[in-house]
């Protein structure tokens, strides 16, 4: 009796997985970062250029590029990518375009609508410290093999 309700739970846990891998759409995301360099060139105009972020000191301001594609099948629809913050960045939550969680995506917003809680009891606003991800809402349908760029700005602490 026991290998019988074993079997089905095991075949349960494989349909149950099955389903759930098949709910994920294939999104295939990649990120890049940039550190924004500011100089000023032989005219006295100010130049912007991007470095690569292989050397990063706290103050520098970063360019974090996400690059997604749908790779299914199928279009997407009312999806929503969902990137976790790096350590020791703290982003620039002036984009409209972005919505963050400061609680690990329990909760999403702007980020004048979201609180903490304070140790007292109390709530407090939260600041762009608290940012643990970001999230973009893709276009309503999303065909197969569409690609899009996603970007936001960021200061490493």
């Amino acid at each position: 009796m026991k290998t019988a309700t074993g079997s089905a739970l095991g075949a349960l846990a494989i349909i149950i997985g099955a389903q759930a891998a098949q709910a994920q759409p294939a999104v295939r995301v990649d990120t890049q970062m940039f550190v924004e360099r500011v100089s000023t060139d032989v005219n006295g105009r100010t130049r912007r250029i991007l470095a690569s972020a292989d050397r990063v000191a706290p103050g520098d301001q970063l360019i974090v590029m996400v690059h997604w594609r749908n790779q299914g099948g199928e279009p997407l629809r009312d999806y929503a990518l969902v990137r976790p913050l790096p350590k020791g960045v703290e982003l620039d939550p002036s984009d409209p375009t972005l919505q963050v969680s400061v609680d690990g995506g329990v909760r999403w917003g702007r980020m004048a609508q979201l609180w903490l809680p304070t140790p007292l009891g109390g709530v407090r606003r939260a600041v762009p410290a608290d940012i643990t991800h970001v999230r973009w809402s893709l276009p309503d349908s999303v065909p197969p093999g569409q690609t899009g760029r996603l970007s936001y700005r960021a200061t490493i602490r």
